[in-house]
């Protein structure tokens, strides 16, 4: 006769226990930067420089791709604004330190706030006298953004340029940020066709220099100045591909549309390949979270076609005529 197989008795479960293990709380991992590199501020210190010798290295890129030599290799000096002393432990590599990085950073105390700030809004004023002053005339205007790294063989350059082409034909200023890349092919597209075409430059750490097409060239030390002309002398934003700086101008726009602050506002992307990823993010997980309405997809718009993008505008600029005041 067989011998009976004992079977092991499990042991009995605790209900206690299993409950305990499955809410236990996740070992933390730490915060992670979105290239994968743990957070510390030594990462963002270092994330920063080289944010910025980017910025520099494209810019130059832009430059050279058009046969120029960059304005940052041609000279180190100032072209405008003091500098003063501040701690550049990090920064050392950095070129002299530009209005807008003076005005953002804190006060070492309360007496060095009231002697800097308040007089500091007097050259802020004069910014705005100055950008109104040589822009008041435009009555209607495209301001175009993009890389200034794009080269003058790649189709978005010319794409760029022959939009602007027809906008400029067509009546409209083109506006740009006056630097190499897409920025020169809006300036070169107006300027072909006869039209105004506008650059309202930035300071930069470094010297970043106007594309030669520009007639019209304003200076400007703060961002937010800057972008108020852009706003304020556009009737439309063209949105070609680019990085922080060119999203950061496509967003603003479709705020100040969503928030009421400007109407009949076309932002047009351009080059649906490159914004698709966006999009797509947009629409699943921004407008699936609920964190927008379906209608505020519809404030984009996207082509691959110049005379689409220049025909958008028109037609937003003339039912924006027909808008009762």
């Amino acid at each position: 006769m067989a011998a009976k197989k004992k079977v092991a008795k499990s042991a009995p479960v605790d209900p206690t226990a299993a409950s305990a293990k499955a809410h236990r709380t996740p070992k933390r991992k730490g915060a992670r930067t979105a290239g994968g590199k743990k957070g510390s501020p030594q990462v963002l210190a270092e994330a920063s420089i080289t944010a910025q010798e980017g910025l520099r290295e494209r810019t130059e890129a832009g430059h050279r791709a058009a046969g120029r030599t960059p304005p940052s290799e041609r000279t180190t000096a100032r072209t405008s604004g003091p500098a003063r002393i501040v701690d550049d432990s990090i920064r050392s590599w950095i070129g002299p330190i530009t209005e807008d990085e003076k005005l953002l950073q804190a006060g070492s105390d309360r007496d060095d706030f009231t002697r800097t700030d308040p007089w500091r809004v007097m050259r802020i004023t004069g910014e705005f006298i100055e950008g109104f002053d040589n822009l008041a005339h435009i009555d209607r205007g495209v301001s175009i953004f993009g890389s200034a790294r794009t080269h003058p063989d790649d189709p978005q350059y010319q794409a760029a340029q022959e939009v602007a082409r027809l906008l400029a034909e067509a009546g409209f200023a083109i506006i740009t940020g006056a630097g190499p890349g897409i920025m020169e092919a809006a300036n070169k597209g107006a300027k072909l066709a006869g039209g105004r075409s506008i650059g309202c430059n930035i300071e930069l750490p470094f010297e970043q220099g106007a594309n030669p097409y520009v007639d019209t060239l304003v200076n400007f030390r703060y961002f937010f100045v800057r972008k108020t002309m852009f706003i304020k002398y556009s009737n439309a934003f063209i949105i070609f591909p680019g990085g922080f700086g060119t999203l950061d101008e496509a967003f603003e726009a479709l705020t100040l549309i969503q928030t009421g602050k400007i109407y009949q506002f076309p932002v047009i992307m351009f080059g649906r390949h490159y914004w698709a990823g966006l999009i797509r993010w947009l629409q699943s997980r921004v407008l699936g979270e609920a964190k927008i309405g379906p209608g505020d997809l519809d404030l984009m718009l996207l082509t691959d076609d110049p005379q689409e993008a220049a025909h958008a505008v028109i037609a937003a600029w003339e039912s924006q005529k027909k808008k009762p005041s």
